[in-house]
């Protein structure tokens, strides 16, 4: 169950509310394991009232309470932040986070995601420092549809975290076992043992895991690559295939980054870094042009734009952003923004912006890059914005175009649309961007994008 709509409250404005009404509901509801990750670490160690009764209500029903843990600070925030409750995190990245997670306590998730990379610096708290394996456990996180399709899932983390030394059968045990005991599950589910579902895969070896025959509850689902089962089909109701609501279409004028003061300025710039979630707090001169803050492929400075997409305000929220390399007229737009998936675009040109956001709300959501006025790539998600209910291999294709345009347009980022994805997420260091504004979450603090030169 979801903890955090909003993520971060009053830094940002969501298409719902979620509070411990809904919480306490839904633990009673069959498949509900626990709390989805707590966002809102501050919240938790300071006490917030909301905050805590979500959590007490999961633990009423006996259920796990899912960390999220984005600051580097190990200290009494931390602490503090366990003593309130959660349970695992995955917001490590180092293996010194990894040692000071599970030396407290807490499950630690390693995760090897499209974009985000944590495996190989973590996993070495359990091959270097020799930490019991039976406190951690793989995960993914995000992980791009072409990704799925082409390296696979928890089979390509295992095989990944093998190949940092870990013992295959460490690593078995670590999305197994180790994952079914921590979500109270391993009654039925976690090992081929008596009372368990016959969940079992067959594979070539314990370096690639190829998997050769997949028997899900007895049944034989898959062989050699290919599903010998129906998939059921779901009727979405038309409200969750119409989500992207603008007041009115956009203009280029809507993309406009004003400053009056002086001829340079200093800049509030969020700076992206690969393969990793957190980013970086810049602080850049940039020139005043006439009153206008305009992009720089010099110093591969990005407009990004933050557009509300479920009340139809007609609310954008202007920014700037580096790290993604673009070096033509382009633009990246998104409606799948965690947490509050917001109409996200990014891009060197405000014509090109207006017209990612737009075909994005023509067709629903979902991603889409347009190189000097062209549409180059795109993957329609419709079902709120999110998902389709087209076959994978066909999404994952149009996901491939979408990544493929990011490179026509210079970008040669690891998976940047998982960067692109997080621009809006407040509860993750350094700088993010929301629907109310440009937030340091650091300091938990709205801050101007532009200031004067000191």
């Amino acid at each position: 169950m979801p903890s955090c709509v909003p993520s971060a409250p009053g830094f940002e404005t969501p298409g719902a509310v979620l509070g411990p009404t809904e919480v306490a509901e839904a633990m009673t509801w069959p498949g509900i394991i626990g709390l989805g990750e707590m966002m809102n670490f501050p919240g938790v160690f300071m006490g917030d009232d909301k905050v805590h009764a979500e959590m007490s209500a999961t633990r009423c029903a006996g259920k796990v309470i899912g960390g999220h843990y984005a600051s580097p600070d190990l200290g009494l925030p931390f602490h503090g932040y366990l003593a309130g409750g959660p349970q695992d995190d995955h917001e490590g990245t180092t293996k010194e986070g990894a040692i000071a997670r599970a030396r407290q306590g807490m499950k630690v998730m390693m995760r090897y995601g499209s974009a985000w990379h944590d495996v190989a610096a973590q996993v070495k708290a359990v091959t270097e420092a020799g930490l019991n394996p039976r406190g951690f456990i793989l995960c993914t996180d995000d992980c791009h549809s072409a990704t799925l399709v082409r390296e696979g899932h928890i089979d390509r983390v295992v095989r990944h975290a093998v190949s940092q030394g870990l013992d295959p059968m460490i690593a078995l045990q670590m999305c197994t076992i180790n994952t079914a005991e921590h979500f109270g599950v391993s009654r039925e589910m976690g090992m081929i043992a008596p009372g368990r579902y016959a969940d079992i895969l067959l594979v070539e070896d314990l370096q690639n895991f190829n998997a050769e025959l997949v028997i899900a509850r007895g049944v034989e689902v898959a062989r050699e690559g290919k599903v010998l089962i129906e998939l059921p089909s779901i009727e979405y109701a038309d409200w969750a295939c119409q989500s992207v609501h603008l007041k009115r279409p956009l203009t280029a004028s809507d993309f406009r980054l004003e400053y009056q003061n002086g001829t340079e300025v200093m800049a509030n710039v969020i700076g992206i870094i690969e393969n990793q979630a957190p980013n970086r707090h810049l602080k850049l001169k940039m020139k005043n042009q006439q009153g206008e803050i305009k992009a720089d492929l010099s110093q591969d400075i990005c407009k990004v734009a933050l557009i509300d997409r479920h009340h139809a305000s007609g609310t954008v929220q202007v920014g700037l952003v580096s790290g993604f390399g673009f070096n033509v007229p382009c633009a990246i737009a998104t409606t799948v923004a965690h947490d509050s998936h917001q109409l996200v675009v990014v891009g060197t040109d405000d014509e090109n912006m207006a017209i990612a956001a737009n075909t994005l709300a023509e067709c629903g959501g979902g991603q889409v890059v347009v190189k000097q006025g062209q549409v180059i790539g795109k993957v329609e998600l419709p079902i709120g914005g999110l998902m389709s209910n087209e076959h994978a291999a066909v999404v994952a294709q149009k996901a491939a175009s979408v990544l493929d345009g990011f490179k026509s347009c210079g970008c040669l980022l690891n998976n940047p649309n998982m960067q692109l994805s997080l621009i809006g997420l407040v509860v993750i260091p350094e700088l993010r961007i929301s629907d109310l504004g440009l937030v340091d979450v650091t300091k938990f603090d709205f801050i101007p994008v532009i200031e004067p030169l000191k």
